[in-house]
Protein backbone atom coordinates (compact mmCIF):
# COMPACT_ATOMS: atom_id res chain seq x y z
CA UNK A 1 0.00 0.00 0.00
CA UNK A 2 0.81 3.72 -0.66
CA UNK A 3 1.68 5.82 2.53
CA UNK A 4 0.95 9.24 2.33
CA UNK A 5 2.02 12.64 4.85
CA UNK A 6 -0.95 14.50 5.38
CA UNK A 7 -0.98 17.87 6.31
CA UNK A 8 2.58 19.01 7.79
CA UNK A 9 2.00 16.53 10.22
CA UNK A 10 3.93 12.94 10.61
CA UNK A 11 1.05 11.41 10.58
CA UNK A 12 1.09 8.63 7.77
CA UNK A 13 -2.06 7.39 6.17
CA UNK A 14 -1.94 4.27 3.40
CA UNK A 15 -3.66 4.70 0.16
CA UNK A 16 -4.56 1.78 -2.07
CA UNK A 17 -1.92 1.01 -4.69
CA UNK A 18 -2.30 2.82 -7.49
CA UNK A 19 -0.27 3.88 -10.78
CA UNK A 20 -1.10 7.32 -12.64
CA UNK A 21 -1.66 7.28 -16.25
CA UNK A 22 -1.00 9.40 -19.21
CA UNK A 23 -4.52 11.44 -18.52
CA UNK A 24 -4.46 12.90 -15.70
CA UNK A 25 -5.75 10.11 -13.72
CA UNK A 26 -5.28 7.05 -11.53
CA UNK A 27 -5.70 3.05 -11.94
CA UNK A 28 -5.83 0.61 -9.06
CA UNK A 29 -5.29 -2.76 -9.81
CA UNK A 30 -5.88 -5.09 -6.57
CA UNK A 31 -4.54 -8.83 -6.11
CA UNK A 32 -4.68 -9.47 -2.63
CA UNK A 33 -7.37 -10.54 -0.51
CA UNK A 34 -9.27 -7.40 0.75
CA UNK A 35 -12.52 -7.33 3.60
CA UNK A 36 -14.73 -4.89 2.36
CA UNK A 37 -14.32 -2.18 5.64
CA UNK A 38 -10.54 -2.38 5.06
CA UNK A 39 -11.18 -1.46 1.63
CA UNK A 40 -13.93 1.32 2.04
CA UNK A 41 -11.72 3.12 4.25
CA UNK A 42 -8.83 2.86 1.80
CA UNK A 43 -11.18 3.81 -0.80
CA UNK A 44 -12.52 6.94 1.06
CA UNK A 45 -9.19 8.02 2.20
CA UNK A 46 -7.81 7.30 -1.07
CA UNK A 47 -10.15 9.30 -3.04
CA UNK A 48 -9.67 12.40 -0.71
CA UNK A 49 -6.04 12.18 -1.85
CA UNK A 50 -6.50 11.85 -5.33
CA UNK A 51 -9.14 14.98 -5.36
CA UNK A 52 -6.59 17.35 -3.74
CA UNK A 53 -4.27 15.87 -6.22
CA UNK A 54 -6.26 17.02 -9.29
CA UNK A 55 -6.83 13.85 -9.91
CA UNK A 56 -9.31 12.67 -12.67
CA UNK A 57 -10.50 9.64 -13.62
CA UNK A 58 -10.27 6.60 -11.54
CA UNK A 59 -10.07 2.92 -12.79
CA UNK A 60 -10.25 0.10 -10.03
CA UNK A 61 -9.64 -3.18 -11.70
CA UNK A 62 -11.16 -5.91 -9.54
CA UNK A 63 -10.22 -9.65 -10.45
CA UNK A 64 -13.24 -12.10 -10.11
CA UNK A 65 -12.10 -13.61 -6.40
CA UNK A 66 -12.43 -9.91 -5.48
CA UNK A 67 -16.01 -9.76 -6.43
CA UNK A 68 -16.86 -9.05 -2.70
CA UNK A 69 -15.77 -5.27 -3.04
CA UNK A 70 -17.82 -4.84 -6.18
CA UNK A 71 -21.07 -3.49 -3.93
CA UNK A 72 -18.66 -1.36 -1.53
CA UNK A 73 -17.07 -0.01 -4.77
CA UNK A 74 -20.30 1.03 -6.95
CA UNK A 75 -21.79 2.35 -3.66
CA UNK A 76 -18.60 4.76 -3.36
CA UNK A 77 -20.20 6.39 -6.81
CA UNK A 78 -17.95 3.92 -8.96
CA UNK A 79 -19.77 2.36 -12.13
CA UNK A 80 -19.07 -0.41 -14.45
CA UNK A 81 -17.00 0.22 -17.42
CA UNK A 82 -16.37 -3.41 -18.82
CA UNK A 83 -15.65 -7.07 -17.99
CA UNK A 84 -13.14 -9.58 -19.20
CA UNK A 85 -13.72 -13.40 -17.92
CA UNK A 86 -11.07 -12.91 -14.98
CA UNK A 87 -11.80 -9.12 -13.49
CA UNK A 88 -14.15 -6.40 -13.81
CA UNK A 89 -12.97 -2.78 -14.53
CA UNK A 90 -15.09 0.10 -12.18
CA UNK A 91 -14.66 4.02 -13.08
CA UNK A 92 -15.13 7.19 -11.25
CA UNK A 93 -14.81 10.39 -12.66
CA UNK A 94 -13.63 12.89 -9.76
CA UNK A 95 -14.09 16.77 -11.24
CA UNK A 96 -17.17 18.48 -11.57
CA UNK A 97 -17.40 18.49 -15.50
CA UNK A 98 -18.55 16.44 -18.26
CA UNK A 99 -16.77 12.88 -18.24
CA UNK A 100 -13.79 12.39 -21.01
CA UNK A 101 -13.72 8.82 -20.12
CA UNK A 102 -13.51 6.98 -22.88
CA UNK A 103 -16.37 4.70 -23.24
CA UNK A 104 -16.25 0.29 -23.32
CA UNK A 105 -15.18 -1.13 -26.82
CA UNK A 106 -17.90 -0.57 -29.23
CA UNK A 107 -17.35 -2.98 -31.99
CA UNK A 108 -16.73 -6.46 -32.52
CA UNK A 109 -14.83 -7.24 -35.95
CA UNK A 110 -16.13 -10.17 -38.17
CA UNK A 111 -14.34 -12.17 -41.26
CA UNK A 112 -16.03 -13.58 -44.29
CA UNK A 113 -13.80 -15.34 -46.76
CA UNK A 114 -14.22 -15.50 -50.19
CA UNK A 115 -12.22 -18.43 -51.53
CA UNK A 116 -12.74 -19.61 -55.30
CA UNK A 117 -10.95 -22.65 -57.09
CA UNK A 118 -9.76 -22.73 -60.66
CA UNK A 119 -13.28 -23.92 -61.43
CA UNK A 120 -14.79 -20.64 -60.33
CA UNK A 121 -16.36 -22.48 -58.05
CA UNK A 122 -16.43 -21.37 -54.43
CA UNK A 123 -16.12 -22.71 -51.21
CA UNK A 124 -19.85 -22.57 -49.36
CA UNK A 125 -21.22 -23.64 -45.98
CA UNK A 126 -24.52 -24.39 -44.44
CA UNK A 127 -24.63 -23.48 -40.56
CA UNK A 128 -26.11 -25.92 -38.12
CA UNK A 129 -26.82 -23.37 -35.46
CA UNK A 130 -27.48 -19.96 -35.76
CA UNK A 131 -30.34 -17.52 -37.41
CA UNK A 132 -29.58 -19.99 -40.77
CA UNK A 133 -30.01 -22.64 -39.44
CA UNK A 134 -32.27 -25.27 -41.27
CA UNK A 135 -33.01 -22.56 -44.42
CA UNK A 136 -30.55 -24.64 -46.43
CA UNK A 137 -28.64 -21.43 -47.67
CA UNK A 138 -25.30 -21.67 -48.79
CA UNK A 139 -22.98 -19.08 -47.62
CA UNK A 140 -19.04 -18.37 -47.28
CA UNK A 141 -17.00 -19.18 -44.56
CA UNK A 142 -17.62 -16.21 -41.39
CA UNK A 143 -16.72 -15.69 -37.75
CA UNK A 144 -15.24 -13.71 -35.61
CA UNK A 145 -11.80 -11.96 -35.03
CA UNK A 146 -10.09 -12.89 -31.16
CA UNK A 147 -8.46 -10.58 -29.44
CA UNK A 148 -4.82 -9.91 -30.50
CA UNK A 149 -5.74 -11.70 -34.24
CA UNK A 150 -5.16 -9.91 -36.99
CA UNK A 151 -7.68 -9.91 -40.05
CA UNK A 152 -5.39 -11.69 -42.19
CA UNK A 153 -5.04 -14.20 -39.82
CA UNK A 154 -8.39 -14.25 -38.16
CA UNK A 155 -10.31 -15.66 -41.73
CA UNK A 156 -7.50 -17.67 -42.07
CA UNK A 157 -7.88 -19.71 -38.83
CA UNK A 158 -12.03 -19.61 -39.53
CA UNK A 159 -12.01 -21.03 -42.92
CA UNK A 160 -9.73 -24.29 -41.61
CA UNK A 161 -11.72 -24.46 -38.39
CA UNK A 162 -15.37 -24.47 -40.62
CA UNK A 163 -14.46 -26.66 -43.65
CA UNK A 164 -10.49 -28.01 -43.30
CA UNK A 165 -9.08 -26.04 -45.99
CA UNK A 166 -5.77 -24.36 -45.78
CA UNK A 167 -5.74 -20.92 -47.45
CA UNK A 168 -3.72 -17.56 -48.66
CA UNK A 169 -4.73 -14.52 -47.35
CA UNK A 170 -4.71 -12.09 -50.69
CA UNK A 171 -7.01 -9.19 -49.53
CA UNK A 172 -10.11 -7.07 -47.88
CA UNK A 173 -12.45 -6.72 -50.91
CA UNK A 174 -14.79 -4.43 -48.48
CA UNK A 175 -16.11 -4.06 -44.94
CA UNK A 176 -19.85 -3.31 -43.77
CA UNK A 177 -20.74 -1.28 -40.56
CA UNK A 178 -23.87 -2.80 -38.92
CA UNK A 179 -25.22 -1.91 -35.17
CA UNK A 180 -27.03 -3.16 -32.36
CA UNK A 181 -25.31 -6.47 -33.19
CA UNK A 182 -23.91 -8.71 -30.45
CA UNK A 183 -24.99 -7.48 -27.01
CA UNK A 184 -26.15 -4.09 -28.38
CA UNK A 185 -22.66 -3.87 -29.99
CA UNK A 186 -21.45 -2.38 -33.25
CA UNK A 187 -20.45 -4.87 -35.79
CA UNK A 188 -17.18 -4.39 -38.61
CA UNK A 189 -17.24 -7.06 -41.33
CA UNK A 190 -14.58 -7.40 -43.10
CA UNK A 191 -15.03 -9.62 -46.65
CA UNK A 192 -11.80 -11.23 -47.60
CA UNK A 193 -10.70 -12.92 -50.75
CA UNK A 194 -8.66 -15.80 -50.33
CA UNK A 195 -6.41 -18.17 -52.23
CA UNK A 196 -6.91 -22.16 -51.52
CA UNK A 197 -4.06 -24.44 -50.30
CA UNK A 198 -6.19 -27.40 -50.25
CA UNK A 199 -9.22 -28.29 -51.87
CA UNK A 200 -10.41 -31.51 -49.88
CA UNK A 201 -13.05 -30.14 -47.01
CA UNK A 202 -13.38 -31.58 -43.96
CA UNK A 203 -16.47 -29.96 -41.94
CA UNK A 204 -16.54 -28.76 -38.28
CA UNK A 205 -19.39 -30.95 -37.54
CA UNK A 206 -19.53 -29.07 -34.24
CA UNK A 207 -21.30 -25.59 -35.78
CA UNK A 208 -21.08 -26.90 -40.04
CA UNK A 209 -24.23 -28.45 -41.21
CA UNK A 210 -22.38 -29.21 -44.99
CA UNK A 211 -20.00 -27.44 -47.27
CA UNK A 212 -18.71 -28.03 -50.61
CA UNK A 213 -17.54 -26.30 -53.79
CA UNK A 214 -20.05 -24.64 -55.43
CA UNK A 215 -19.98 -23.05 -58.74
CA UNK A 216 -20.66 -19.18 -58.86
CA UNK A 217 -23.85 -19.16 -60.90
CA UNK A 218 -25.07 -21.53 -58.43
CA UNK A 219 -24.32 -19.58 -55.72
CA UNK A 220 -25.56 -16.55 -56.89
CA UNK A 221 -28.93 -18.52 -57.88
CA UNK A 222 -30.29 -18.63 -54.62
CA UNK A 223 -33.00 -16.30 -53.59
CA UNK A 224 -31.98 -14.57 -50.77
CA UNK A 225 -28.30 -13.50 -53.02
CA UNK A 226 -30.47 -11.89 -55.70
CA UNK A 227 -32.00 -9.28 -53.29
CA UNK A 228 -29.87 -6.49 -54.54
CA UNK A 229 -29.88 -5.15 -51.03
CA UNK A 230 -28.60 -8.46 -49.46
CA UNK A 231 -25.28 -8.81 -48.18
CA UNK A 232 -24.89 -12.18 -50.21
CA UNK A 233 -25.43 -10.11 -53.45
CA UNK A 234 -22.76 -7.34 -52.89
CA UNK A 235 -20.04 -10.55 -52.13
CA UNK A 236 -21.35 -11.93 -55.48
CA UNK A 237 -20.79 -8.95 -57.41
CA UNK A 238 -17.53 -8.51 -55.81
CA UNK A 239 -16.56 -12.02 -56.67
CA UNK A 240 -17.41 -10.94 -60.71
CA UNK A 241 -15.21 -7.61 -60.56
CA UNK A 242 -12.25 -9.36 -58.87
CA UNK A 243 -12.63 -12.72 -61.19
CA UNK A 244 -12.44 -9.96 -64.28
CA UNK A 245 -9.64 -8.32 -62.66
CA UNK A 246 -11.02 -4.60 -62.76
CA UNK A 247 -11.61 -4.85 -58.74
CA UNK A 248 -8.73 -4.53 -56.81
CA UNK A 249 -8.97 -4.97 -52.41
CA UNK A 250 -6.73 -3.59 -49.81
CA UNK A 251 -4.02 -5.56 -48.55
CA UNK A 252 -1.74 -5.45 -45.36
CA UNK A 253 1.24 -3.00 -44.53
CA UNK A 254 3.10 -2.83 -41.24
CA UNK A 255 3.23 0.14 -39.04
CA UNK A 256 4.80 1.10 -36.03
CA UNK A 257 1.74 2.55 -33.36
CA UNK A 258 2.32 5.45 -30.39
CA UNK A 259 -0.02 2.99 -28.25
CA UNK A 260 1.39 -0.63 -28.72
CA UNK A 261 4.83 -2.20 -29.37
CA UNK A 262 2.93 -4.94 -31.05
CA UNK A 263 3.39 -4.99 -35.14
CA UNK A 264 0.10 -3.69 -36.48
CA UNK A 265 -1.48 -3.26 -40.19
CA UNK A 266 -2.15 -0.30 -42.30
CA UNK A 267 -4.75 -1.66 -45.35
CA UNK A 268 -4.68 -0.14 -48.79
CA UNK A 269 -5.14 -0.38 -52.48
CA UNK A 270 -1.58 -1.10 -53.28
CA UNK A 271 -2.19 -1.58 -57.17
CA UNK A 272 -3.01 2.06 -57.45
CA UNK A 273 -0.97 3.34 -54.42
CA UNK A 274 1.80 6.15 -55.34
Amino acid sequence: MEQVTIGNCDERVQLLPAICDEYGGVVVELKEHMESDVFLTLLKTSMSQWTLQGKKGVWIKLPIHLANLVETTVKEGFWYHHAEPDYLMLVNWIPKTTSTLPLNASHRVGVGAIVLNDKQEMLVVQEKSGILRGTGIWKIPTGIVEVGEDISAGVIREVVEETGIDTEFVEVLAFRQSHKAFFGKSDLFFVCMMRPLSFDIQIQELEIEAAQWMPLEEVAAQPFAQKTDSLMNRIMKLCKAKVEKDYSGFTPHPVTSYFSESPSYIYFNNTDFN
